[in-house]
């Protein structure tokens, strides 16, 4: 029998996460938190229940179980989604889908996803379609060890010597948590190790005192921490780890106190629809992000509210249709355990030659507009930096000896910022070349060169930015260079309590200039480049071209001290076009490409002329 209370947190947690993707709520991913919790909750609860009652465990029944519960759903939504999105997508792009297609059809596909975001200029791309897969490959590879370590840990010391396992092996996964979301958050946020500690809260309350039953109040003050949480974390929250602990803790609390809720909230927990929602919060979860990800990828845009209601009555219907065709059915019948693996088998295989298919059928070229083609990986190519470990990600704080051109010539170039100063590395690099003068590269990601202070996450650390800039202005004052070439990219991203995202980015420039003052005869500050409004090799390679030059000039924000140069007319007359003499701008959508940047050398050699500063 179901628990009515526990079928209205599925449904929150499901409803949070279809609205946070929906972009209506900021912190809405702590759905997936919730979710934890519950399973760690009922898991155990059942593993402890078989043991009391025959002292061992059927670890051959667990898994079938979990295996009929989980896959059939699970695959169903991932074989139609790679279908429907090899047929919507551009043919360009059908590389990155056939990846994504691949990892979730297997168990490690977090630790996939996590990798390959460790590319940390990859984040603003087109998001993968079936991210929201990494989840479910945690909950696997829990439900995967966790039989074997409560068998082994009640075998050994009976109930009380499991409670005090589990409560081990959260504190010890919570502190991994806390020092990993700062030092690698993306790797924090989809691993096993530091997610484990809220599926370990989740067991722990079976061993919950009695006492914490029967507190109204409590019950209310989780709930509506919940909701706060919801509410008021973002992107930039760092998470897990610390934030973690409203959700997980507020859902805890919540469970413990099932037949103490308000009346109102126990009320609104019973009603039909929230039922309804619980017992589809599954396929809901699966379905919510494909059909919201597919059509903005076809159109080449953000949706609108009208096309996000539209999406959101979509993936109800298809849950509701693969909860009574896919679930219900085969949660009521008996099925040979054989076959079990034996169709388990059969569909991993099938969504995995199904993304490998995907995979090869992509194409390389993109036809612009004039009708000419142009290969794909010529236009995702990154500068030189990014791969002889010249361009720093999180964590690296000193940059190694990043010398081009003409080695110990007398004019010394330095270029310092973050990638939107990295992007114009092959512009100065064939400058170098030309002049024979010699380039420092100093750039690391997401630190721009003026020095503001910006809110911490998953790609930013203060102190990491502050380490790296305050090393780089002690090696620019002993080169001593013609001229150090000062960017970074102004999207607004400050810390809490600024103002004035103008005011607080000339601040930036000033530290900087503080700093850089008298140590090069030339501080140049190069204006950061047009704002994309989606990924622009996409868009081109889309049906959508037309809406392909809608990227925004960048605002020229400059202060005494420095020689500014400003690219934005370079790029953009009345329009900022995404081609440009039969080159496309910008690698994604942020970026512009190293075609591009070497094409604008002339304009950039020029402009540092004419600021005075001697390429020979």
């Amino acid at each position: 029998m179901r628990i009515k209370e526990i079928q209205a947190l599925r449904a929150l947690a499901s409803v949070l996460v279809v609205i946070y993707h929906a972009k209506l709520i900021k912190g809405g991913y702590i759905g997936v938190d919730i979710f934890y919790v519950i399973s760690g909750y009922l898991i155990t609860g059942l593993l402890l229940r078989e043991l009391e009652k025959s002292g061992s465990l059927s670890f051959k029944s667990f898994y079938l179980r979990r295996i009929k519960r989980l896959l059939p759903s699970s695959f169903l939504v991932l074989i139609v989604t790679g279908i429907v999105a090899w047929i919507f997508y551009p043919d360009t792009m059908r590389h990155e889908l056939g990846k994504d297609i691949a990892a979730g059809s297997i168990y490690i596909s977090n630790y996939l996803f996590a990798h390959w975001q460790m590319d940390y200029q990859n984040l603003g791309a087109v998001p993968p379609v079936v991210i929201h897969y990494w989840s479910l490959a945690v909950e696997e590879q829990f439900y995967l060890v966790w039989p074997l370590f409560i068998f082994l840990a009640y075998k050994g010391g009976g109930r009380r010597l499991v409670g005090r396992s589990i409560s081990a092996i959260t504190a010890v996964s919570f502190v991994i948590s806390l020092v990993q979301s700062r030092t690698s958050p993306i790797w924090a946020f989809y691993s096993l190790p530091t997610r484990a500690w809220e599926l370990g809260v989740g067991a722990l309350l079976i061993f919950a005192p009695q006492f914490v039953r029967g507190k109204r109040a409590i019950a209310s003050i989780s709930m509506i921490s919940i909701l706060v949480a919801a509410n008021h974390f973002n992107d930039r929250t760092l998470f897990p780890g610390v934030a973690a602990l409203i959700p997980v803790l507020g859902t805890a609390i919540a469970i413990a106190s099932i037949g103490h809720w308000p009346v109102l909230v126990r009320k609104f927990s019973h009603l039909p629809a929230t039922q309804f929602l619980g017992e589809i919060s599954y396929p809901l979860y699966l379905w919510h992000w494909p059909v919201l990800v597919i059509p903005a990828v076809y159109l080449g845009r953000g949706l609108r509210p009208f096309e996000i209601a539209i999406c959101v009555v979509v993936t109800l219907l298809l849950s509701w249709l693969t909860h009574i065709w896919i679930e219900e059915p085969l949660r009521q019948k008996v099925v040979r355990p054989q076959m079990v693996v034996k169709m388990a088998s059969v569909v991993t295989g099938t969504s995995l030659l199904l993304g490998l298919g995907i995979y090869a059928s992509c194409a390389n070229q993109i036809q612009l507009p004039d009708g000419k083609r142009t290969a794909l990986t010529n236009i995702l190519e990154k500068p030189l930096v990014y791969n002889d470990g010249c361009h720093l990600n999180r964590g690296e704080k000193i940059s190694p000896d990043c010398t081009y051109g003409k080695r110990g010539a007398k004019i010394k170039i330095v270029l310092f910022g973050d990638s939107h100063a990295a992007q114009w590395f092959p512009a100065l690099e064939r400058l170098a070349e030309q002049y024979q003068f010699e380039l420092i590269s100093l750039t690391k990601s997401s630190c721009p060169g003026p020095a503001v202070k910006k809110a911490t996450t998953k790609t930013y650390d203060d102190g990491d930015c502050a380490a790296w800039r305050e090393n780089s202005y002690k090696r620019i004052a002993a080169i001593h260079p013609e001229a150090v070439v000062v960017s970074g990219m102004q999207f607004p991203d400050p810390a809490m309590g600024t103002a004035s995202i103008s005011q607080w980015w000339i601040s930036g420039e000033q530290r900087t200039l503080s700093q850089l003052k008298g140590n090069a005869r030339h501080l140049i500050y190069l204006v950061d480049t047009p704002h994309p409004t989606r990924d622009i090799p996409s868009c081109v390679a889309s049906d959508a071209k037309n809406i392909c030059d809608q990227t925004k000039p960048s605002a020229a924000y400059t202060i005494s001290g420095f020689t500014n140069v400003d690219p934005n007319p370079w790029l953009c007359t009345k329009i900022c076009p995404a081609v440009i003499n039969n080159q496309v701008v910008y690698r994604d959508s942020s970026h512009i490409s190293v075609a591009m940047s070497e094409e604008l050398s002339d304009k950039l050699g020029a402009a540092l002329k004419s600021a005075g500063v001697s390429l020979q």
